[in-house]
């Protein structure tokens, strides 16, 4: 069950998407237009530090209109490994070096109308460093005890926040033997 694209053209091309509008085939013949934002992908981080307690951000996210804590995270620049990205949003956002770097899961965001892939990596034995922050970002570095995980998850609205957690929860565990 795939769609054949017919035709595809950019109408928009800023700083971090493009808009591309698809006509596609769908199997069964009809013809159908779709609205593609191409993303050059991100990488988000679970700083996890010595004590159990996640190291977070709290940004106003204009897209919302509201404040939302967060998982640090940033656009992979052109060429950029994921990893090396996951490392330099650690310093920006929050001023860290992580002496460990598991990667846990790349998923797609939004895959129905989006081609962004989210890299979600746990950060562990922390240590300080220069902030970084970027210049367009307002952060504010929060720290939040990991556990009990049903209140911390309660507060977040942030998807990519929410999975990478419950990914580092997950691989926690297995490190540590459970199921």
């Amino acid at each position: 069950m795939k769609n054949r694209r017919l035709s595809s053209r950019v109408v928009y091309e800023g700083r971090i998407i493009r808009l591309r509008l698809d006509e596609v085939e769908l199997p069964g013949g009809a013809a159908v237009r779709r609205e593609v934002i191409e993303h050059p992908g991100a990488a988000a981080i679970v700083p996890l530090d010595e004590k159990g307690n996640l190291r977070l951000v709290r940004q106003y996210r204009d897209a919302v209109a509201e404040e939302l804590v967060e998982i640090p995270a940033g656009k992979l620049k052109l060429g950029e490994e994921p990893a090396a990205c996951a490392r330099r949003e650690l310093r920006e956002e929050l001023g860290l070096e992580a002496g460990r770097l598991d990667h846990l899961s790349t998923f797609f965001s939004t895959p129905g109308f989006c081609d962004e892939a989210m890299h979600v990596y746990l950060a562990r034995d922390l240590s300080s460093s220069a902030r970084e922050g970027d210049g367009e970002e307002l952060i504010e570095p929060l720290t939040l005890p990991l556990e009990p995980l049903e209140g911390l998850l309660a507060g977040l609205k942030d998807g990519k926040s929410i999975a990478g957690i419950m990914l580092a929860i997950e691989f926690l565990g297995r490190e540590a033997g459970g199921s």
